[in-house]
Formats: C-alpha cells, structure tokens, sequence
C-alpha cells in the first residue's frame, strides 16, 4: 500500500529519513523531528494505514505496516534511515528485521521488541462513543470527548484525528480495525530473525515510562539488534518526542548524522 506522505528538505546525497508515528497518530505528530533534519536531509514523514490521509485496510497487522514502508522506501532510492515512535517503532524494526538491505541507520522512540500487556482499547472505545451529531467546533468535541476521557493532552492528541470538515463529521481513524487487531499492535510477531539487522540502531526512551525500561525489554533489544544503543531521557514518559523536543531532536540527529 503507498501511504500518503509529507516530504520536505533535500536529499544531499543522502538516504532520505522516514519518520513513523504511533497509534492514533499522524505525519505531524513528529513534526519537531521533522524540522530538526530537513536542513540538511530529504525528510519523509508518513500516515501509517488506517491513519490520517492513508488508505483503510483490515489488516493492521506488523508485517503488513512493514511492507508499506518498505514501499515508501523503494519509491524513494531503496535505501532510507528510519525513525518511529511506540507502533511506528515496531513497524520500523519488523522491516529492519526482515529487509535490512532496505535500512541504513534504525532510531526507536519508547518502543522494545516485546508483547505488552497494556492496551488502548478504551481510547478506541471512548472515540467509538463521541456524539458526532451535528459537530461543528473543536471545542465542543473536545467538551464531549471529556465524558470518556479524563486527560486533556490525550483528548487534544485524539482530536486530530477528527475531521470536523467532513459532513458528516468522522474519525480519520479505522477504529473498527484498531479494536479488532489491538492484540497485534500490542503484541510482537512470532518468527522474526533475532540479530538480522546488524547495523547502528539507536533505542530512546524516556526516563519515566515503561516501554523500554532496563530488563526484560532492554533484553529483548539487544536479543533483536546486536549494535543497539540505549539512551534515556529523564523527566519525560512514553511521550518523550512532545515533553523533550529538543533533547530528543538532538540525539536523533546527532545519530543520523
């Protein structure tokens, strides 16, 4: 599937740089990133399936957000350094796992090659229940949305992926999908070669959140990726791209670089 794209920046001889959101995100969630490298690099970021501007599909599974990738990449010189944040970054390393040919340099936002047992159901749920009867502000959706959830910064990262324009209003979201393959997007896919990516691959996390503490998951990391780097960022959760932009931009770029 081709994905739609926000391309900026030139490429300078360069492999271009494919940045890849998480769930219920979008090509602007990292648009810091994004400004950050495309001074001096051809940048490519991407609505993943059943997100933003992109095609629906049923299959939301991992390989199959990988072959999408893979598609972007080839349609773009065949060789790309990748960036992708939570299910971006378990979709970028199942394509550095089973192309690696197709990856020159791998960098993970809070995300380790592991099945989770958290889930964002009732993120789904709570999208699938908005009142979109004759919604036309985004405040008000924001006001409706706050009878299923409590946090204001997740309601506001939710919304945009409302599309207010639309008439009727919708989800750009495939939430029907997203339910039904919430144990895929959580999980990590069975038979995928350990140590098959072997070149420089850069794992932050914030120092705050869960995903990829020291452990099991840092573990299962370098299990995955002999040349990996861990660093954390302190004071900042899952969401480290959006509470430390600059620290995050920094080490990224100084990675890619």
């Amino acid at each position: 599937m081709m994905l739609n794209t926000i391309i900026s920046g030139e490429d300078h001889g360069l492999p271009p740089v494919v940045l890849v959101h998480g769930l219920f995100g979008s090509a602007k969630n990292l648009g810091g990133l994004e400004r950050r490298l495309d001074g001096g690099r051809k940048v490519i970021a991407v609505d993943m399936r059943n997100h933003g501007d992109s095609p629906h599909d049923p299959d939301h599974s991992y390989p199959a957000l990988a072959g999408d990738l893979a598609e972007v990449i080839k349609a773009h010189g065949g060789v790309a350094d990748i960036v992708g944040h939570s299910m971006g970054g378990k979709a970028a390393m199942v394509l550095a796992l089973s192309r690696p040919e197709m990856v020159r340099r791998l960098a993970v936002l809070d995300i380790a090659p592991f099945g989770y047992s958290h889930s964002q159901q009732e993120y789904v749920d709570a999208m699938l229940a908005l009142d979109l009867d004759g919604l036309r502000l985004r405040s008000e959706a924001d006001k409706r949305l706050a009878q299923h959830v409590d946090e204001p910064g997740v309601r506001a990262f939710l919304l945009q992926s409302l599309d207010l324009k639309a008439d009727p209003p919708r989800w750009k979201l495939n939430l029907p999908v997203l339910s039904d393959q919430m144990a895929l997007l959580t999980g990590w896919p069975d038979g995928l070669p350990k140590r098959a990516f072997e070149g420089p691959a850069l794992f932050l996390a914030g120092g705050e959140s869960d995903y990829a503490s020291p452990g099991a998951r840092a573990d299962a990391i370098r299990d995955y990726f002999p040349q990996a780097e861990l660093q954390y960022i302190p004071n900042c959760g899952h969401w480290l791209h959006a509470e430390e932009p600059k620290r995050v931009a920094d080490a990224v770029a100084a990675f890619l670089d």
